[in-house]
């Protein structure tokens, strides 16, 4: 498996560009920006995928792992092959192709050459709990901000300086489940804390 590419643009086309590596002049696949911001002479990396047919092997290059992840995702839709894919990514970013299926919204996808209304009903069903549009995950930042506040708080009232008690809240909630409530991460962090304390509580 050919993972990522890393060389000087030798030519770049449309919808591909060839990347020198060591010598040897590699064909990339790539969505039109990607082909558009590749300049001969200049060095370029990307995330590849390499595609195994019986009678070729191609690459397909993006400029982050993102991207890449997301074509993988779609060539496992059935009825999406690799050109299809990466006409998805050359019409819609990630973000917009993660809120489009947070929405149940299968009307960006059919606008994709190639895509037909029962594709992009499959690409929406298989997407679905593997992407995460943007306001979703602002919206999960902000309840992991609120519980570690809650840890921190309740720590400090514990009589733990408030830097030292938000450092171990930032600690067990990392290593904590998603859905983890406050309470279990209150014990954890008493667990965390109460073997090093060496000084009584505060009262």
């Amino acid at each position: 498996m050919i993972s990522s590419v890393r060389g000087i643009v030798g030519y770049a086309d449309l919808d591909s560009v060839v990347v020198e590596v060591g010598g040897v002049g590699l064909t990339v696949a790539v969505t039109p920006d990607v082909a558009r911001s590749a300049h001969v002479g200049e060095p370029l990396f990307l995330h590849t995928s390499l595609i195994v047919r019986e009678d070729a092997l191609s690459l397909v290059g993006f400029e982050t792992r993102d991207e890449l992840t997301t074509f993988l995702l779609l060539v496992g839709v059935t009825g999406v092959g690799p050109k299809s894919a990466l006409g998805v990514l050359s019409a819609m970013s990630v973000d917009q192709i993660a809120t489009a299926v947070a929405a149940e919204d299968d009307a960006p996808f059919r606008r994709v050459s190639g895509i037909g209304p029962k594709t992009a009903k499959l690409i929406v069903l298989h997407l679905t709990g593997k992407v995460i549009a943007p306001a979703v995950a602002s919206r999960a930042a902000s309840v992991t901000d609120n519980r570690a506040d809650a840890v921190t708080a309740a720590l400090t009232g514990l009589g733990w300086p408030e830097r030292h008690a938000a450092e171990v809240a930032a600690t067990v909630l990392e290593d904590a489940a998603a859905e983890a409530s406050v309470q279990d991460l209150l014990r954890r962090a008493l667990a965390e804390l109460g073997p090093a304390r060496k000084e009584p509580l505060r009262g």
